[in-house]
C-alpha cells in the first residue's frame, strides 16, 4: 500500500462533487472520512472506494443541519490528529426568485451553506495549525460573484465563503495552512434538480461534468491557486479583478466623507 497522505474529511459525498472528490483523493493516498446524510449511498460508495484503492474510508452519515449530528464532525475534526484535509463541499442551492421563495427553506440553506461550513472551518483550521500543516478547500460558487444570476440568498451563502475564504488565507496562510476557494459553475449534478431547476436543462455548453470539475480545481490547488474557477478561460481576468479589488480595498479609510456628498459644506440650497 503507498504511504498515506493522511486523511481528508470530505462532506456531501455521497454524490455529485462531493464523490468525485472522494475518489480522486483516494486515488492520491488519502484515507477518507466521508460525510452525508444519504447511509445506504455513503456506506456504497466507503466499500467501493476501500476496495478500488485500499485505502480506509470511514462513513459518518450525519445530517449537518442537526446540531448534534454537526457536533460529532467538528469532535472528529478537533480530535482525530491524521486528519490533513477538510473538503467543505455540503450545500444546497435555490434558483426561485427571492420573493417567490420560502423562507424557512432560506433559513435552511444558510444553515448549511454558511453555519455548517463556519462550524467545520472553526473545528479544522485550529487543530491544523497545532499540527502546523492542513488544506481546507471550500467550495463556493460563481453566483458568490454573481448574486443576480440565482436565487439571491444562494449567491450571498458563497460570497460569505468566498469572504471567509480570503479571510482565512490572510490570517493562516504562514502556519503552513492552505486554504482553497473553488468557484464552480454550472455541474452536472442533481444540486440542480433538488433546487428546481434540472441541469439537463441547461445549455449543454454551460455545463460541466464534476469530473472536469473536481479535476481542474485540484490541479489549482497543486498550482496554488487561492480561487479556482474552472470554468474562467481567461485566468487574467480574475487576476485582474482581484487586483482591483485589493487596490480599492486601501481607499477606504478616511476620516472625511468623499467630497461628493458635500457633507459640511453648508448650502442654503
Amino acid at each position: 500500500m503507498n504511504h498515506s497522505k493522511g486523511t481528508a474529511l470530505i462532506t456531501g459525498a455521497s454524490r455529485g462533487i462531493g464523490a468525485v472528490y472522494a475518489d480522486r483523493l483516494a486515488k492520491r493516498g488519502y484515507d477518507l472520512i466521508v460525510v452525508a446524510r444519504g447511509q445506504a449511498q455513503l456506506e456504497a460508495l466507503a466499500a467501493r472506494l476501500a476496495n478500488e484503492t485500499g485505502r480506509s474510508v470511514t462513513p459518518l452519515p450525519i445530517d449537518l443541519n442537526d446540531k448534534t449530528d454537526l457536533a460529532k464532525v467538528e469532535t472528529t475534526l478537533r480530535d482525530d490528529q491524521t486528519i490533513t484535509m477538510l473538503v467543505n463541499n455540503a450545500g444546497i442551492a435555490s434558483v426561485a426568485p427571492l420573493l417567490n421563495a420560502d423562507v424557512e427553506k432560506m433559513a435552511d440553506m444558510i444553515a448549511l451553506n454558511v453555519t455548517a461550513l463556519t462550524r467545520l472551518t472553526y473545528a479544522a483550521a485550529p487543530a491544523f495549525v497545532a499540527r502546523g500543516a492542513g488544506t481546507i478547500i471550500n467550495i463556493a460558487s460563481i453566483v458568490g460573484i454573481s448574486p443576480e444570476t440565482l436565487n439571491g440568498v444562494y449567491g450571498a451563502t458563497k460570497a460569505y465563503v468566498i469572504a471567509l475564504s480570503h479571510s482565512l488565507q490572510h490570517e493562516l496562510a504562514d502556519k503552513g495552512l492552505r486554504i482553497q476557494a473553488v468557484l464552480p459553475g454550472a455541474t452536472a449534478t442533481d444540486l440542480w434538480e433538488i433546487a428546481g431547476l434540472p441541469w439537463q436543462n441547461l445549455p449543454a455548453s454551460i455545463v460541466m461534468s464534476p469530473e472536469d470539475m473536481v479535476d481542474a480545481a485540484l490541479v489549482g490547488l497543486e498550482q496554488g491557486e487561492l480561487v479556482t474557477i474552472p470554468s474562467l478561460h481567461e485566468g487574467g481576468d480574475w487576476m485582474r479583478f482581484e487586483a482591483a479589488r485589493r487596490a480599492i480595498s486601501k481607499q477606504f479609510g478616511n476620516s472625511k466623507p468623499a467630497s461628493r456628498y458635500r457633507v459640511g459644506a453648508h448650502s442654503l440650497a
